[in-house]
């Protein structure tokens, strides 16, 4: 079948798309899920079978309009993350897996339901891990970070630590990354390079350090230069 686009309001938009979920994000979600994308996106952007995304329902089967579930957060390897971003939604039956990791991030008309109903559904729906970040620190959700692995068809608890400078993490198997809660800001750390992954702002600052060091090391190299110069003289 040929797939045809048409404008609207400004964008192209597939025929066969699914309708946008609603969305009632607040600020505080808004700024924690750009960090993650960002992280994220960054993380695997040399590869192309890599879908990092929040924007759409996930469902078993399209045209089944009760299952309105909207993760905040989506992470699926070996797939085609073109497809799915035109479809405007993960639909597992057209995809062929579930995603491998899905992120919740709490509000206050949501964080319950998170915890409970979503939990049933994600390990319904076979999501190798489901993880909640509650940035109040656990007013919302059961905890201010909670994690769960699909064993057997049921979610099983994740491991939590929590260390003596306040930060709390869980190890994502499925991202090889820490999972962390890190004074109320959602962020990932890398255990093999013992850091944490920048976010867009992070970069832009590295990027601007390397600039200005560069910058620096030119201008102390012009000097010794033009020192060893005047000494030839």
């Amino acid at each position: 079948m040929t797939t045809r686009t048409v404008q609207t309001t400004g964008r192209l938009v597939d025929p066969d798309a699914l309708p946008d979920p609603p969305r009632s994000y607040d600020m505080r979600q808004r700024k924690q899920l750009g960090r993650a994308d960002s992280a994220l996106i960054a993380r695997f952007a040399g590869r192309t079978d890599v879908l990092v995304s929040g924007e759409g329902y996930l469902r078993i089967e399209a045209e089944n309009n009760d299952e309105t579930y909207a993760p905040d957060l989506v992470v699926a390897f070996g797939v085609d993350a073109e497809a799915i971003i035109r479809r405007n939604g993960y639909v597992i039956s057209e995809v062929g897996k579930p995603p491998d990791f899905a992120l919740e991030v709490e509000s206050e008309s949501t964080g319950r339901r998170d915890y409970t109903v979503k939990r049933v559904a994600y390990a319904r729906y076979e999501i190798p891990e489901y993880w909640r970040f509650d940035q109040s620190g656990g007013r919302w959700h059961d905890a201010p970070l909670a994690g769960d692995a699909l064993v057997d068809g049921v979610y099983v608890p994740i491991p939590i630590h929590r260390e003596p400078s306040g930060l709390i993490w869980g190890h994502s198997e499925v991202l090889n990354l820490d999972v962390c809660w890190d004074e109320s800001l959602l962020r990932f750390y890398d255990p093999e390079a013992g850091r944490f992954l920048p976010c867009s702002g992070e970069l832009q600052l590295e990027m601007d350090d390397m600039r200005d060091r560069a910058a620096a090391a030119e201008a102390e190299a012009r000097r010794l230069r033009e020192e060893l110069r005047r000494l030839q003289e």
